[in-house]
C-alpha cells in the first residue's frame, strides 16, 4: 500500500502560507496583560518621535466662544501627547459638553453622556492643585490608575477634592467668560494647535 502524500503536501503548504502572512503583517505575541504603547495611548495616529517641549497652546472654539488651554507635558506628558494628537485630528469636533455645574464643564465624550471614551489613559498623579481654570481628565471611580482618553474638564471654581486624584495637564490662558458661559448640550466646533 502507498501513502498518498498530496493531503500532507497541501496541509503543509497551507500552514507556511499563513505562518508568512501573519510574519509579513508584523504581528507579535505580547506578555498578558502588556499592550503595546500605540493601543494604551489610543492614538488615532502615529505619535510623534520627538518629546513635546514648553507649553503648547490649544484654541477651542465652541458654540459659545473661543477658549485658549495651555498645557503642561512636563506634568503629564502621556495625557498632553494624547490630547494634542486627538485635538489635531479633529477628535472632539462635534461633541458636546455633557456635563455642567456650578464648579466644572466636561467634554468630548463620544457617547455624549459620560460614558464613552476609552479607560487606557495611565492616571498622571501630581501635587498640582485643582484650581478654578485647571485642565483635567475624567476617569471612573475604579481603577484609580487609569483616566478616560477623550473626556477633559476644566474647573469653574476650586476643587482641592481632586488634587492628587485626577491627571492635571493644563489650564485656561483665555476665555475663561466662555468656560463659564457653557451649558449642557453645547459643543466643541473646533481644537487648533496653536503652538507645539
Amino acid at each position: 500500500m502507498k501513502l498518498d502524500r498530496r493531503p500532507l503536501l497541501i496541509g503543509l503548504g497551507i500552514l507556511l502560507v499563513i505562518i508568512f502572512v501573519i510574519g509579513r503583517n508584523g504581528s507579535r505575541i505580547l506578555p498578558p496583560g502588556k499592550l503595546s504603547t500605540s493601543e494604551q495611548l489610543a492614538f488615532p495616529s502615529p505619535a510623534p518621535s520627538t518629546p513635546i517641549t514648553g507649553k503648547p497652546q490649544v484654541e477651542v472654539t465652541t458654540s459659545r466662544g473661543i477658549f485658549t488651554l495651555e498645557l503642561r507635558p512636563d506634568i503629564s506628558p502621556k495625557t498632553v501627547l494624547n490630547f494634542l494628537t486627538k485635538w489635531a485630528n479633529g477628535y472632539c469636533n462635534g461633541k458636546t459638553f455633557h456635563r455642567v455645574e456650578d464648579w466644572v464643564v466636561q467634554g468630548c465624550d463620544p457617547a455624549g453622556d459620560g460614558t464613552g471614551g476609552q479607560t487606557n489613559l495611565p492616571t498622571e498623579f501630581s501635587a498640582e492643585q485643582f484650581s478654578a481654570g485647571s485642565l483635567g481628565v475624567a476617569r471612573k471611580n475604579t481603577p484609580r490608575d487609569f483616566s478616560n482618553d477623550s473626556q477633559f474638564f476644566i474647573l469653574k471654581k476650586d476643587a482641592q477634592f481632586l488634587d492628587g486624584e485626577y491627571t492635571y495637564f493644563g489650564r485656561i490662558l483665555s476665555g475663561m467668560d466662555v468656560v463659564n458661559a457653557i451649558s449642557i448640550g453645547d459643543t466643541i466646533t473646533s481644537t487648533q494647535i496653536l503652538t507645539k
